[in-house]
């Protein structure tokens, strides 16, 4: 049980909520999740995912749009409120042990949620730093806490008008980035063009998938992750990802 200290509009439709837990503070890593149960939700007997924004001393922030009823009752929460968490939860990125001198991050709409306790990470192990955010507009865009960050916006109301995907792709054609390697999170039709331009381009990359994970720990079953070049072959996001190399997916 964690207690919330807070919670603040950060965009249009998007929350962060703050709460107080040293042994998640202290033990997440990169790209984990914890599974959440609210009171008031759809669905009183099941938890749903949310990645981990970033931490600060005890405290660990969560980043959400209202879209339901139980992320309605998470923004309508006050300091003092007890939150109930599993976690952290599933397989964080590769950030080491690595040869990559620079990390490519990469968020498209909520998908900026595990790149700021990653993008503090990096500047731990001094890693170079360049973060690509893409939205539908500026409105949308949540671009603290990071770094050397470029954008793109659907309608062209900020940054570069088109996808997140080909900025990144143009961005990598005109500059030199020594030794590169991507870690993105974002909806799966923009993480299935970001795995085709990576492998095309021979480019290392993790993506940090989103589904429903009702468990959160392998027993229901529930979020089935089809691997390339192994026929009938599955693997579970919440316990083999949600974090994956591209090259492992089967994205048909």
């Amino acid at each position: 049980m964690g207690e919330v200290t807070g919670v603040r509009m950060v965009a249009e439709n998007v929350f962060v909520l703050s709460f107080i837990s040293s042994v998640i503070s202290s033990t997440v890593r990169p790209g984990q999740f914890l599974n959440i149960k609210v009171a008031g939700g759809t669905d009183p007997l099941l938890r749903r995912p949310f990645s981990v924004y970033r931490t600060d001393g005890d405290r660990v922030e969560l980043i959400f749009n209202v879209v339901g009823k139980g992320t309605s009752a998470m923004h309508a929460m006050r300091p003092g409120d007890r939150l109930d968490i599993l976690g952290p939860l599933g397989t964080p990125y590769s950030v080491d042990g690595e040869s990559f001198e620079t990390a490519l991050l990469v968020g498209g709409g909520l998908g900026v949620a595990p790149l700021p306790i990653t993008t503090e990470v990096l500047k731990q192990r001094g890693r170079r730093i360049m973060t690509f955010l893409g939205a539908r507009s500026a409105s949308q865009i949540v671009d603290a806490h990071l770094v050397d960050v470029h954008i793109a916006t659907d309608d062209g109301s900020r940054g570069y008008r088109g996808t997140v995907v080909d900025l990144l792709a143009e961005t990598l054609k005109a500059t030199a980035v020594a030794a590169p390697k991507v870690f993105a999170c974002g909806p799966t039709p923009m993480l299935k063009a970001l795995a085709v331009y990576a492998l095309g381009a021979s480019l290392p990359c993790e993506v940090s998938l989103e589904g429903p994970m009702a468990c959160g720990i392998g027993i229901c079953q529930g979020c089935p992750v089809e691997l390339a070049g192994e026929d009938g072959k599955y693997a579970l996001m919440c316990k083999e990802g949600p974090a994956f190399a591209v090259e492992r997916i089967k994205w048909s």
